[in-house]
């Protein structure tokens, strides 16, 4: 199936990018390719959004029926949380760039959803539930396209009945809008060396609930975010949020930074403590869980953005990462590199070329808003991984409000990858957790039925463990199996066998995409990979 454009993914910075190609020139055939069984189902944010690229890319979306435009933000707090109390800065201590003024709370799902109408609608062809598992390369080495993955594939790699072979995309430029750690994306690092300039991309681990609340504590636009307990016990960074939204529901969650060192850590526990702390408890108690999910976060910043673009293709959104750490936010500035890399691609093609390099969409992007906002937060999170969470949050703050007289302190601190950062087993002790109390706190499996995850059964397992044996001796012999405690699924155990030796299980059906064991594992031993097409969460409005 030939085309101008595919693009592999279909959230915001990919649907972005084909919206933009489409009002450039309408006569550009644009292909979305998303793994999700539908749009959206595999989005998972906070969100507070800035509107910033909605406004460049559709100025009258707050006209046009975007269930964005719901829940304006009205009211903010930031609390430093002890075990029992919290103590509430004041945003008059932040620089004005970290104000949610003018910000929007609700469903990047519906959002995603809402932007592949638009698409839709102007004659982008979006394909659900088609994932991209392999990249097609002309003689030369440039990217000339993607094949879609096998449906119909068993557990022992045969063909069932209703086998069907994946379809080849051809295109004359091929975007990588994977999100986070995307398969085919690590693979377009590797072979065009595109990390060779920047620092290694460090992630977050964010987990997700939304709640039905009491009417009489709902209110429409609040947002909370919180840092210190419960991370704070085990030297963990990290922090919370709790946006009030629309139709009586709150988003909560807890992001914990893949950098720690206690193997014995479990952020999925750290999540229901969370829940549990009294300023957090009072607002849910009476109220009833709608939904759950996972998803790492890129929290590199400047410093970890790759190389931009190769012969015939690119890298947008979180596959190269432009979070903004501080402001916890990152939709806005992946929507803009979509639409940077789709003007230099329509005038790449209306000159003549394909398969060349877009080297003008990667120096647009460096020279655009995007890097002038990440630049002014960029050594807040050097901050934190050099002096903690304490004095690095002062100074990473006072570094901020520098950036904006055009100065900076000089920290400098490279980024270590965060598998790097786990220690030995025998260096801590276990962490007892609380067991669930099932109003407030959940058990993973419980969790995971409220992610709506599906994967057919007879398929091969997407998570590819490269030497069984390494990881038996390794990550449960000198770490005590993370992966138990790590994945937010419940995807990992390690069993013990009549004759006394130890399995590692995967329950590969579990796996909510979030890609952290590939992030995490100690020794780099699991590759995540895609499933057959749809398989995966299914989160209706998260």
């Amino acid at each position: 199936m030939p085309c101008d454009v595919v693009i592999v993914g279909g959230g915001v910075a990919g649907l972005a990018a084909a919206i933009r190609l489409k009002q450039i020139n309408d006569e550009i055939e644009v292909v979305v390719l998303e793994k999700g069984s539908e749009i959206g189902a595999h989005i998972l944010s906070g969100a507070v959004v800035d509107p910033k690229s909605l406004d460049e890319l559709l100025p009258n979306w707050r006209d046009m029926d975007c269930p964005m435009a719901e829940t304006p933000v009205t009211d903010n707090w930031h609390w430093v949380l002890t075990k029992g109390g919290k103590t509430s800065l004041p945003h008059l201590m932040m620089p004005p760039f970290l104000s949610n003024t003018g910000n929007y709370t609700g469903s990047l799902g519906n959002l995603t959803r809402w932007l592949a109408e638009q698409a839709e609608g102007m004659g982008v062809m979006v394909f659900p539930g088609f994932p991209a598992a392999e990249v097609m390369f002309n003689d030369a080495g440039a990217v000339t396209g993607v094949i879609t993955q096998d449906m119909g594939v068993a557990e022992d790699g045969s063909h069932k009945p209703d086998f069907q072979p994946g379809m080849e995309i051809e295109a004359k430029y091929t975007f990588f809008a994977e999100g986070v750690r995307g398969n085919l994306t690590k693979i377009m690092k590797t072979k065009f060396d595109l990390e060779a300039d920047c620092q290694p991309q460090v992630y977050g681990l964010g987990i997700k609930e939304v709640w039905d609340i009491d009417p009489e504590k709902h209110e429409p636009g609040r947002v909370i975010h919180t840092q210190g307990w419960p991370l704070s016990e085990t030297g963990t960074n990290g922090g919370g949020f709790l946006y009030h939204q629309a139709n009586g529901q709150v988003a909560l969650g807890l992001v914990t930074w893949l950098n720690y060192a206690n193997p014995y850590v479990s952020p999925y526990q750290e999540f229901q403590r969370w829940k549990h702390h009294p300023q957090i408890s009072e607002i849910l108690e009476g109220g009833k869980r709608v939904a759950y999910g996972a998803r790492a976060i890129n929290d590199g910043g400047w410093q970890s953005v790759p190389k931009l673009a190769f012969p015939g293709g690119a890298l947008i959104g979180c596959s190269a990462g432009f979070v903004n750490v501080p402001r916890i936010k990152g939709s806005h500035t992946a929507m803009k590199s979509g639409m940077l890399a789709a003007e230099s691609a329509a005038a790449a093609i209306a000159a003549g070329h394909e398969n060349t390099e877009l080297a003008d969409y990667d120096a647009n992007l460096r020279d655009s808003w995007i890097a002038t906002e990440l630049k002014k937060v960029k050594n807040v999170l050097p901050a934190m991984e050099k002096f903690g969470d304490d004095f690095g949050v002062i100074l990473g703050g006072i570094d901020m409000w520098m950036r904006t007289l055009k100065i900076g302190l000089p920290i400098t601190m490279d980024h270590t990858p965060d598998y790097k950062y786990l220690q030995r087993a025998d260096l801590y002790k276990p962490i007892d957790y609380p067991k669930p109390d099932g109003k407030l706190s959940f058990d993973r499996l419980t969790s995971v039925a409220f992610s709506f995850t599906n994967h057919a059964e007879d398929q091969p397992v997407h998570l590819k463990v490269a030497d069984l044996e390494l990881q038996r001796q390794s990550e449960l012999g000198v770490y005590a199996g993370p992966s138990n405690r790590y994945c937010p699924a419940g995807v990992y155990e390690w069993l013990e066998q009549d004759d006394g030796t130890m399995m590692f299980q995967i329950n590969s059906q579990n796996c909510v995409h979030c890609k952290t064991c590939d992030i995490k594992d100690p020794n780099q031993n699991i590759n995540w990979t895609t499933p057959e097409g749809g398989g995966g969460p299914n989160y209706p409005n998260m």
